[in-house]
């Protein structure tokens, strides 16, 4: 473990599984204090034990406001100020355009670009001056796949979200940047709505059209 974080107030949405897991743990490992939001919290018992002093865990949904509304409190009764924070929640479903109905389309863009920019609203009020806010995109801005219109498109409007939000909140010092991962192995890829093999096929799909032509782990 370094103290390269030392002190430093991290909040990471979306935190028990896959990339938002690998965040935490590893500012952990880097010496912060961890605030991690999920809806099933009992996969963070592990991390949690082992940093007890250092984590808080919170139960909840980047689409209600009241649960947001209940993390910054939690938060700041428990760190005081934010100075890292990283709205990773997100929700992909697979759908081919003609089968994608209202309904599925809003639940998407609900979490993946509604819930990040509900998540910073929030936090405002608590994130240090110099703070940093680090969104996570998708490969998928860059590239079109079938199926994947409404994850691509809420990805990309978190890309420009956070074009903005970086001019809009750099009087205050804040920080606002994007990171567009490649395909990542996480738990994510197995609620797309798919059976294995149809799953493997996309897989194959998205994998041959990039380098290094295979997933990463988180």
């Amino acid at each position: 473990m370094s103290d390269r974080l030392f002190n430093k107030v991290a909040v990471v949405t979306g935190a028990s599984s896959g990339i938002g897991y690998s965040i935490a743990e590893y500012y952990l490992n880097e010496g912060a204090k961890v605030v991690a939001f999920a809806r099933r919290v009992e996969l963070l018992e592990e991390l949690e034990s082992r940093y007890p002093a250092r984590t808080l865990v919170v139960d909840g949904d980047v689409t209600s406001a009241s649960d947001l509304n209940r993390l910054s409190s939690a938060t700041e009764r428990r760190f005081g100020r934010v100075d890292i924070l990283v709205p990773n929640a997100g929700l992909a479903r697979v759908i081919s355009i003609e089968n994608s109905s209202r309904e599925a389309i809003n639940e998407t863009f609900d979490v993946n670009f509604h819930g990040a920019l509900q998540t910073v609203r929030t936090f405002l009020p608590v994130l240090n001056d110099k703070a940093a806010i680090i969104f996570i995109t998708s490969f998928l801005t860059q590239v079109g796949f079938p199926g994947l219109a409404a994850y691509s498109a809420s990805k990309a409007a978190v890309k420009s979200l956070a074009q903005t939000l970086s001019v809009e909140l750099g009087t205050r010092g804040i920080r606002v940047n994007s990171i567009a991962p490649g395909p990542v192995a996480t738990p994510l890829w197995d609620q797309v709505g798919l059976d294995p093999i149809q799953l493997n096929a996309v897989a194959e799909s998205v994998t041959s059209r990039l380098i290094p032509g295979k997933f990463s782990q988180p």
